[in-house]
């Protein structure tokens, strides 16, 4: 198999912040002798996709190519592939790589990479320096090692979310052990929260819900809770004092922390799976040092543990809750998650891509033809210094004005050189569109 960049595909994308994610062209690469080439047939939706397309963690790299909850068909292998075969139904997380050398790499704990892994998008590919696009796309192709078998019995369609809220739930319950001895309690109930619930009772564990709302106790119980937890009532958390072996916590905004950890047993556990950021209010030492309690975080989960959750679903009747959506209603899924309004997780049908409405595809061909004259700028005049976001103003400014509207002097300079009319519409079928 070749192992240069390859073809161009469909999918949709943020381009710059603040920027609602359109339809979007990009190149996969050829898979490498040790790749699996996999058709996407769903892609949950992840809060972080959110953060990512919104820059909010000031890291993303434009265009953007969300989506690492994906579930798909093999359609092709590289040569030293054993594992699959053209027509398993396989899956991919968070992660498509990482050095494979360090001791977290060889301990199976690939999230933790000293070298840093690679994500499945908004990263780049250690072997080539091409950007990682994800699965809001038709295709994806990835190392065998970080593909990931999906078990005969779990609903493709359910399992996609698995991929990250379900690992993130997990992997904290299986690193402290929980079992039939233990009383857990998760705090918050969505994406990550719905499936901490569920884990902690298949594992034995007495399991309650910490929430801020009244009136889950009947959705709670459903999902697995023995007990509901009014957090916002001081007097029930009075009486829960010291009660949980682990909490897990999965609220993703600042909060506070210190009415949980009074409720940890001596040598007790708060574990943070869902806030990226800094701790605030404070947290009181006393409540630590007086139970030996201790805060911890906890991140996914290494692709022999993913498998196993896996498994662990499989032989439990174990599923996400989710909610089935278009490709093209994907804006609107981000604006009901910034207010919480899914139970618990939006997958994407990803056949809704590979039937775009006319506008659509004019809007991906449009897409084709800015990616090319922003790649022109980059690479052959990086004195041209304006960002992505201002030189599609120029673009789309543009008509027959190119010098001055539409795409910059370096896309001028490249139209004349190439002999063609100064029209943003004429671009050879051989100008190389693969980075972007």
């Amino acid at each position: 198999m070749r192992d240069s960049m390859a073809d161009i595909i469909n999918g949709y994308a943020a381009t710059a912040p603040g920027a609602a994610l359109a339809p979007f062209r990009f190149p996969r690469r050829y898979a490498r002798i040790d790749d699996v080439v996999i058709d996407i047939q769903y892609c949950g939706v992840c809060h972080s996709d959110l953060h990512q397309a919104h820059n909010d963690w000031g890291n993303t790299r434009y265009p953007v190519v969300p989506g690492h909850e994906i579930i798909g068909r093999v359609i092709d292998v590289g040569a030293s592939v054993s594992r699959f075969k053209a027509g398993d139904i396989v899956g991919v997380g968070c992660l498509v790589d990482s050095c494979g050398d360090c001791s977290p790499c060889c301990e199976g704990e690939e999230q933790y990479c000293l070298n840093r892994p690679t994500p499945t998008y908004n990263g780049v590919d250690r072997h080539d320096g091409s950007p990682t696009y994800g699965g809001y796309s038709e295709r994806i192709v990835v190392s065998e090692k970080f593909v990931l078998r999906i078990p005969d019995g779990l609903d493709p369609k359910a399992a996609a979310p698995l991929l990250c809220a379900g690992i993130t739930s997990y992997s904290p319950l299986r690193h402290w052990n929980v079992g039939p001895s233990d009383k857990v309690a998760v705090v918050g109930l969505g994406g990550l929260g719905h499936m901490a619930l569920k884990f902690a009772k298949a594992m034995g564990a007495e399991v309650t819900l910490i929430t801020r709302n009244v009136g889950k106790e009947q959705e709670a119980r459903r999902l697995g809770a023995d007990h509901v937890l009014i957090s916002s009532d001081a007097a029930q958390i009075r009486l829960a004092t010291g009660q949980f072996d682990l909490t897990v916590d999965t609220i993703p905004t600042p909060h506070d922390l210190n009415p949980y950890l009074s409720t940890l047993r001596l040598n007790g556990t708060l574990v943070l799976v869902g806030l990226i950021g800094p701790i605030a209010p404070p947290v009181h030492s006393g409540l630590l040092v007086t139970g030996r309690r201790s805060i911890a975080g906890s991140a996914i989960g290494g692709v022999e543990q993913m498998q196993e959750m896996l498994d662990f679903c499989a032989a439990h009747n174990i599923n996400c809750d989710v909610e089935m959506i278009r490709m093209q209603d994907i804006n609107r899924a981000y604006e009901r998650l910034l207010k919480s309004d899914v139970r618990y997780r939006f997958v994407i049908d990803m056949d809704s891509l590979k039937v775009l409405p006319v506008a659509d595809r004019g809007e991906v061909a449009e897409r084709g033809r800015i990616n090319q004259a922003w790649n022109y700028k980059r690479f052959r005049a990086p004195h041209d210094r304006c960002n992505r976001a201002e030189f599609e103003m120029r673009w789309a400014g543009g008509g027959s004005h190119a010098v001055a509207h539409a795409s910059s002097f370096c896309y001028f300079t490249y139209l004349r050189n190439s002999g063609l009319r100064f029209s943003r519409n004429a671009l050879p079928p051989s100008f190389d569109s693969s980075v972007s």
